[in-house]
């Protein structure tokens, strides 16, 4: 690995970490993995201040690549992660389809986005041909879609203990993840608690209530699988090496983690 793909390493980990301390801030969430999150300790307006840092580090050291094309991709994840914020904050089609399209969209632009592009500009940095930085760019973004369906899952599955953070914060959150987008299908009651965000007493409650009961966690792990299924074979024309070997023992671990 050259010098300029471990910046891109540093570069991504250092977003990563600017935008959950900004995340926790929005979220008003006191845990992060277990552990008091940076606005607890500091205040939010501190917390902000140390994203920012974060953030600004990463794009002075991007800096030093030297790279248009790299630095066209690597600041397209900054655009990406203000833009998937907004999205969260707001749900304009309330149709079935339309959230769940909301959703997919939204998470490329939080997550997926992250590793697909900080994939693809290493993949640039290899010289490799255009195929091949286009099926990093795909392995990253379904792998990163991946993630996050079994973090929704979770959010439902493991204990608070597990998650580090309370169990069923999205839905406190007022957000609507495949878990509880899948049951709505079967107990269209959910429906007006989605469009109100989960705002009135006992809805969050009843949304537990039927996401356990019926077969939406159970939906959206083939979910997780089948991205994770399209992540992986965008490996297949890489030449075997260890490198390789790793990037698919991460599929098992995507799918297999517990917190």
């Amino acid at each position: 690995m050259s010098r300029n793909q471990r910046k891109v390493a540093m570069i991504a980990e250092m977003i990563h970490v600017g935008s959950f301390i900004h995340d926790d801030v929005v979220d008003f969430s006191d845990y992060r993995r277990g552990k008091e999150s940076v606005n607890y300790l500091c205040g939010d307006r501190n917390a902000v201040m140390i994203g920012n840092y974060m953030v600004a580090t990463a794009s002075r050291l991007l800096a030093t690549i030297g790279n248009d094309d790299v630095t066209a991709m690597i600041s397209e994840i900054i655009e990406e992660l203000v833009a998937g914020e907004l999205m969260q904050a707001t749900q304009q089609d309330n149709s079935p389809e339309g959230r769940f399209q909301h959703y997919i969209q939204k998470t490329y632009k939080k997550t997926a986005a992250l590793i697909a592009n900080s994939c693809k500009a290493v993949a640039y940095l290899s010289e490799c041909d255009r195929s091949v930085q286009e099926a990093a760019y795909e392995y990253g973004k379904n792998l990163g879609l991946a993630f996050q369906v079994v973090d929704d899952i979770l959010d439902f599955k493991a204990s608070s203990a597990a998650l580090g953070k309370p169990a069923a914060a999205d839905i406190r959150l007022g957000l609507a993840t495949p878990p509880v987008l899948y049951a709505s299908e079967h107990y269209p009651e959910l429906n007006p608690m989605i469009e109100r965000r989960f705002g009135k007493p006992g809805d969050v409650e009843t949304t537990l209530d039927r996401v356990m009961r019926g077969d939406s966690l159970e939906r959206a792990a083939s979910l997780a699988e089948s991205y994770c299924s399209t992540a992986m074979s965008q490996l297949d024309s890489f030449p075997d090496c260890s490198e390789k070997r790793t990037l698919l023992e991460l599929g098992t671990k995507v799918l297999e983690r517990s917190k």
